[in-house]
């Protein structure tokens, strides 16, 4: 290893410990700053604007239209590894077209053969806190996430892999919007091998890797690869994955009065109304118009054990208890419900975490069951043996019985790398078809008629 990847490890390593940082960790609600006056007091950045003549509908997906190279930092700290950003041209929720940021760290030890894209699970609905601007050096309560996510970095770039890592939620930090994390992350792999700067090429094979928010984006990648960017998807040798949102109708029961992860409730409602272009405030009540209006901006460090005991009941209006009840918001969650979207055609590790007592989320909702604390295992592993039933038999299924979302994610993150390791070297994947327990039912929502 030399000194510029050691330099990485140490400055990551020191600087988390010494911050005394956890991914886990979130603030109480009086230390916790207010989510909009943080991103009031954020200086905008020229380049994540595309500002050229040309209408941006006039360039490819994934083509480049801005670039820069700068330090990698962490926490505000400048290492000697150099990084690329590229502006991009890409697709939103909506289909429309969008501009986003990528970033391409090379391996000391890479020759441009090889890369993994890394899937940030920085859950944010800010801008500010994405991974691109803690890597310029960005410092924020909801960039902490990103800037911690170094120690995770510094093992793959140690073996050599070269790093893609992409703003997966849009520079509108489009929460929740599954097919958007997709078709972001798809682009930024066709600009980083577009563009000569970062010294990958159109030959480069290129790995998946992601947990949680990661998760959402890796597998939303993997199934519309073969239609959205079929060249991509030839080069992919698999996705490794835990932790994993897949019905998000699901999700929101099974953390409906949780002590912590409940906060990913309002964070989903704005997200959705976000990315999709609707309006939910008409169905929600006072109270829940206030959580709605300090989170808008917030991140998932904001809003993680914020309101203890919080249900979907305490945020609408008494005719909306039900949140089915409200036809925009079943069409956007059957538009994000990963059972509704194509198979991927590539290899696929998923770990999940079931445990989810151990973070105070004690809900086992009909049909739902458990999960690791804000993730469904049932939908989990519903959606690996769909994989396997229409036809991909190359997904391995791990489930770790006594492990939270939190608690699994050091346990799988190595075993994950292993995993694409031995598909970088092109040994055969293992299969769990066959054995992986029975699961939930995937359908869509139906609307529920209210009278």
């Amino acid at each position: 290893m030399n000194r510029r990847t050691t330099a990485l490890l140490s400055t990551a390593i020191v600087t988390a410990i010494s911050l005394g940082i956890g991914v886990g960790t979130a603030p109480s609600a009086s230390a916790a700053p207010r989510a909009g006056a943080r991103a009031a007091a954020a200086m905008p950045d020229a380049f994540y604007r595309y500002d050229g003549g040309e209408p941006l509908a006039s360039y490819r997906p994934g083509d480049v239209l801005k670039k820069r190279t700068l330090n990698y930092h962490v926490f505000g700290i400048p290492t000697p590894l150099k990084a690329v950003q590229l502006l991009y041209r890409t697709t939103d929720a909506q289909g429309r077209p969008s501009a986003n940021v990528t970033t391409v760290v090379r391996s000391p030890h890479g020759d441009g053969g090889k890369a993994v894209s890394y899937q940030s699970f920085y859950d944010s609905l800010s801008p500010e806190d994405g991974p691109s601007r803690a890597i310029a050096g960005g410092v924020s309560l909801g960039g902490v996430i990103a800037n911690a996510e170094s120690l995770i970095l510094a093992p793959l770039l140690a073996k050599g892999y070269d790093l893609i890592i992409p703003d997966t939620e849009g520079q509108n930090a489009d929460f929740a919007a599954g097919p958007e994390y997709g078709t972001n992350t798809l682009d930024s792999i066709r600009a980083a091998t577009r563009s000569g700067e970062t010294g990958l090429h159109a030959g480069t094979r290129i790995g998946l890797f992601g947990y949680s928010g990661g998760a959402v984006a890796t597998n939303w990648t993997s199934a519309l690869a073969p239609a959205y960017a079929p060249e991509v998807n030839s080069r992919l040798v698999g996705f490794a994955e835990g932790g994993l949102l897949v019905a998000p109708a699901h999700n929101l029961e099974y953390v409906d009065g949780a002590l912590v992860w409940n906060g990913v409730i309002p964070m989903s409602v704005i997200g959705v109304s976000r990315s999709y272009g609707i309006d939910l405030t008409p169905y929600l009540s006072a109270k829940g118009l206030a959580i709605v209006k300090e989170l808008e901006q917030g991140s998932i460090v904001d809003a993680l054990g914020r309101h203890p005991g919080m249900t979907w009941k305490d945020m609408a209006k008494p005719q909306y208890e039900d949140p089915n009840s409200i036809p925009v918001f079943v069409d956007a969650v059957n538009k994000i419900n990963l059972g509704q979207a194509a198979t991927p055609t590539i290899p696929g590790f998923i770990g999940q975490g079931n445990a989810g007592w151990l973070e105070g989320t004690f809900n086992t909702p009909p049909g739902i069951g458990t999960g690791d604390g804000v993730m469904v295992t049932g939908d989990v592993r519903a959606l690996a043996r769909q994989y396997c039933a229409n036809g991909n038999r190359s997904i391995k299924y791990e489930q770790y019985g006594l492990l939270s979302h939190v608690g699994a994610m050091p346990y799988w993150a190595p075993r994950a790398m292993a995993w694409l390791d031995d598909r970088f070297a092109s040994r055969t994947a293992p299969s769990s078809c066959g054995t992986i327990p029975a699961g939930n039912s995937l359908e869509p929502q139906e609307p529920t008629v209210t009278r």
